[in-house]
């Protein structure tokens, strides 16, 4: 039965670090502004201050763990705030990235908002109202705005990483650095979750960044064993190192 593992041994899906983005979206929110004020192409936009000492205390919690249980692989957004993180996260851990498999891969990139980009909610409800009652309508799991994505689309790239991961990095210990969405999605398509049922989830509450939610190989589960969750959101690593728990949504648009 063992011979027949098509999953890695360990999976940790990880949320970036706070984010310049962050910060600035909070702030035109609070000032009931329409725009997000930040300068760069939100692939560019880059950790904070609080984001990078988020990611080093996360880094000391792997550095905990036996070297044998440690991340082997690991795959980035290329969100610069993602690549950021992972790298700040295997320096605090002593982790070498020559040691291991250190990959970025797009299709763990941030969901795309089309016409929502910088968009707060009032920004979205007054420049574009039609395109709000449809959203919120169809709900955000079916809504694309125009050249943007639905969680749909993001779960569509999500089941070919999926495919990569079994076929390349089983039996492995494989780190995912990526986005609030993209955590979520993986929970729906590793739990075989409804739309209903993710995004119970998902409204109850949001992903802290530099959270850990985790899944381990039962071999016992199944004709050929299952991945299990073991960790939702974990936020202790950061609890234990006195990082501030942050979980503000990213820059592009207002609703999730």
């Amino acid at each position: 039965m063992s011979n027949e593992q098509k999953w890695p041994d360990v999976l940790w899906i990880v949320r970036h670090g706070e984010s310049a983005g962050n910060v600035a979206r909070d702030e035109a929110e609070a000032a009931g502004l329409p725009l997000i004020d930040i300068k760069t192409r939100d692939v560019d936009v880059p950790l904070s201050e609080m984001g990078e000492h988020q990611a080093t205390a996360l880094g000391n919690w792997f550095r905990k763990l036996p070297i044998d249980a440690q991340p082997t692989i690991v795959l980035a957004s290329p969100y610069v705030r993602a690549r950021e993180t992972a790298r700040r996260v295997l320096e605090a851990a002593g982790i070498d990235t020559e040691e291991i498999t250190f990959l970025t891969d797009e299709r763990l990139r941030e969901r795309e908002f089309g016409i929502f980009d910088r968009l707060t909610r009032v920004g979205i409800q007054d420049k574009y109202p039609d395109l709000a009652e449809a959203r919120t309508a169809l709900g955000k799991f079916y809504f694309r705005p125009p050249g943007g994505e639905s969680w749909c689309d993001v779960i569509l790239r999500l089941r070919s990483v999926i495919g990569s991961i079994t076929r390349d990095y089983r039996r492995e210990r494989v780190l995912v650095v990526s986005h609030q969405v993209v955590v979520n999605c993986f929970r729906y398509l590793l739990e075989r979750m409804t739309e209903d049922e993710i995004l119970a989830i998902d409204k109850a509450k949001e992903i802290a960044n530099c959270s850990v939610t985790s899944y381990e190989f039962n071999p016992n589960l199944g004709r050929h064993g299952k991945l299990t969750l073991q960790l939702y959101n974990f936020c202790a690593p950061l609890e234990e190192a006195g990082a501030p728990i942050t979980t503000k949504p990213d820059v592009p648009v207002a609703p999730k």
